[in-house]
């Protein structure tokens, strides 16, 4: 077995798979979960932003480092906004490409393997992990991003048994995304108790004291159960905490792991591949404890608050080391030295993922530069926003804008930097975290509700009720708006 401490790291390498994942994979820096976590960052930057609303992304911003690294880092570079979040993002997927160079050398040995893991990952980035609505790694810079290469590390550093590194990848993940940082935290702890059992051939006891580790996660706090309609309300907008939900294939997705990690485990045990028999043996364990874990916080529904600690999310780490073991086993025995291999597998698999980024941001470029003009029509108008309006002013929108055909999810606050009432997507999902935001935040979606009917005399009792300045209408507008910004899609209107 090779020693990775001895192996000279061929960052060349780990780059150019960096680049090739980003040409196939994309970058929108402003879409989806950015919504959520970027305002904190230019909040930051720019005390002023953000007078109304702020509540529905300070709650995530409170529990994280990451809107203050971020800040930090743009503060002491002088960089740009745009381009200080893709150099960061460009660094967090070369390094979670290291960190699974590292940890596949400590599980195979020859270099084949190795690099089949690290390029099957790379291909795979985007792929959806069952019924999470998580990727391996999302399009943009996020908190996820930054405790999924920790993760790694530190169950490199565990398997080594350098539990002082281990902690402290551990640290930063948690200091970063507590909850994702959790299910590591438990899955580290649970390889060094199934390895002390195992070793003394112990299985049965290995799998009560791993059922505690895991245990251990977030799911020994104590929640009193909202029982409001509109924190119902949110959590229906978030089926993917319910597995019951969930489609067939979804709910196969978070249950056939078992059976690869057997198989891959009768592999290993085969060769005497020591590390990877632990793994495989802990990632079992790991899965069922966690799917009994999700059974009984989604299932009954006086549990329904509890079901926003998402066991299933376990699944995150779980897929990164199935993939990374999967593309392992591929090098070696299949792959292996056969260049027409290599490509006949990653050439259809890499235009079968751009091609599925293309269908989720149709309206966007596939890659969104820094400094570039946006393609999108509604990222257009929201960039006027940003250099036309007022800092104070309060903006609303389409309760259900993020999911309308052609918006491609991108996030109003954090592209336009203005305050908006709250939305159906992002904002609910905020709720269901922190259930105190549920009554203003049904409140003000009802006060947008039927959005579609609305006329001038509508926005005059938001502008009176919630101070609202301007509305992004979708075209042909509202009759009795003066619009001074109009594209194909959507006008920017004042309100009267």
């Amino acid at each position: 077995m090779n020693n990775i401490s001895s192996n000279k790291t061929p960052y060349i390498r780990l780059l150019l798979v960096t680049v090739l994942a980003l040409l196939v994979h994309g970058y929108h820096p402003f879409a989806e979960d950015a919504e959520i976590y970027l305002p904190g960052v230019e909040q930051i930057l720019h005390p002023q932003l953000f007078p109304a609303g702020q509540e529905f992304f300070a709650a995530h911003a409170s529990l994280t480092i990451f809107p203050n690294l971020i800040a930090l880092s743009l503060r002491l570079t002088h960089l740009p906004l745009t381009a200080g979040l893709f150099v960061w993002h460009l660094a967090s997927i070369f390094l979670l490409l290291l960190a699974c160079w590292q940890l596949s050398g400590f599980l195979f040995s020859s270099a084949r393997a190795r690099w089949g893991g690290v390029w099957l990952l790379g291909a795979l980035l985007t792929i959806p992990v069952a019924g999470t609505a998580l990727y391996i790694m999302d399009q943009y810079l996020n908190p996820r991003n930054l405790a999924a290469l920790a993760a790694i590390f530190a169950v490199t550093q565990t398997l080594e048994k350098k539990y002082l590194r281990a902690f402290l990848w551990l640290a930063f993940a948690g200091s970063v995304h507590p909850l994702m940082a959790a299910f590591v935290l438990s899955f580290c702890l649970l390889l060094v108790v199934t390895d002390w059992f195992v070793a003394r051939a112990d299985g049965v006891s290995a799998l009560g004291a791993a059922s505690v580790v895991c245990g251990f996660s977030p799911f020994g706090l104590s929640l009193t159960p909202p029982t409001s309609a509109a924190y119902h309300a949110a959590a229906m907008r978030h089926e993917f905490h319910y597995i019951q939900l969930w489609t067939w294939y979804e709910q196969l997705g978070a249950v056939a792991p078992i059976l690869l990690f057997w198989w891959f485990g009768r592999i290993a045990r085969a060769r005497q591949w020591q590390r990877l028999t632990l793994l495989c043996r802990a990632l079992i364990i790991y899965n069922v404890v966690y799917f009994i874990a999700a059974l009984v916080v989604d299932l009954p529904a006086r549990f329904e608050s509890l079901a926003r600690l998402q066991p299933l999310r376990s699944l995150h780490l779980l897929y990164l080391l199935l993939f990374l073991i999967m593309g392992g086993l591929l090098g070696e025995f299949v792959l292996k030295n056969r260049i027409w291999r290599w490509m006949l597998l990653f050439a259809p698999l890499a235009v079968g993922m751009y091609i599925a980024q293309r269908e989720l941001f149709p309206a966007s470029a596939h890659i969104e530069w820094p400094g570039a003009a946006p393609k999108n029509p509604w990222a257009q108008a929201f960039l006027w926003v940003r250099d036309n309006t007022p800092v104070d002013a309060i903006f609303a929108l389409d309760p259900d804008f993020m999911q309308l055909k052609g918006e491609d999810t991108t996030g109003f606050r954090c592209l336009a930097e203005r305050s908006r009432l709250a939305d159906l997507s992002k904002d609910s999902g905020a709720v269901t975290m922190f259930p105190p935001l549920a009554d203003n935040w049904w409140t003000e979606v009802q006060a947008q509700t039927p959005w579609k009917k609305f006329d001038k005399q509508d926005f005059e009792h938001l502008k009176k009720t919630y101070g609202v300045s301007w509305a992004v209408v979708q075209q042909p507008g509202v009759a009795g708006l003066d619009c001074p910004y109009q594209n194909g899609a959507v006008k920017v209107c004042r309100v009267p």
